[in-house]
């Protein structure tokens, strides 16, 4: 009998879009300095949508990268909205310490991005992470077939739920997009 020392965690991810605000880096007195962000998320109808704040610690090279190419943008007021990914949501209190509010409890929601998988500054794309194809989309059986049916007499497997035309125009987004995020 062999006995695993690797620990399994139970993931919560959230994902949405947002305003990506406020992007510094955090020295603490303990520990490595770290880069973070505000994101305003978008929550709740179209029409009526509301805004959920989150104090991100950007995690991941990859995420790092894009968040600081957006200083700039971030810092001449552009709107920067992203895609994103957050994972460990934990709140934390504070007291106000100015403002009308001053003396009053507040709940910040903080997290960590995990990952960004586009951004559009002032409405346009910038950047747009490729999308990396997935082991299911080949809709290979899990079981094996024990059928006594001949091989010639099966179903043969659904193709792509995608029409031809609808792939052919991904492809051209995608090379697009890419062409614009090496230009950013």
């Amino acid at each position: 009998m062999t006995t695993s020392t690797e620990k399994s965690y139970f993931d919560l991810h959230i994902t949405g879009l947002g305003y990506l605000n406020r992007i510094r880096e955090v020295k603490p007195k303990k520990g490595d300095a770290f880069l973070a962000c505000d994101i305003a998320a978008l929550n709740g109808p179209s029409d009526d949508a509301s805004y959920v704040r989150f104090d991100a610690r950007v995690s991941g090279s990859e995420a790092q990268h894009l968040v600081r190419r957006c200083i700039q943008a971030v810092d001449a007021e552009k709107k920067v909205m992203i895609g994103f990914r957050l994972g460990d949501l934990w709140t934390d209190t504070f007291t106000y310490s100015k403002g009308k509010r001053a003396g009053e409890q507040g709940v910040s929601l903080k997290a960590r991005l995990l990952f960004v998988s586009w951004i559009k500054v002032d409405g346009k794309f910038v950047y747009k992470a490729e999308s990396k194809p997935t082991e299911t989309d080949e809709r290979t059986p899990e079981v094996p077939v024990t059928t006594e049916v001949p091989a010639a007499q099966q179903a043969p497997a659904p193709e792509s739920s995608k029409p031809a035309a609808d792939a052919a125009d991904d492809d051209s987004a995608d090379v697009s997009a890419l062409a614009v995020a090496e230009s950013f």
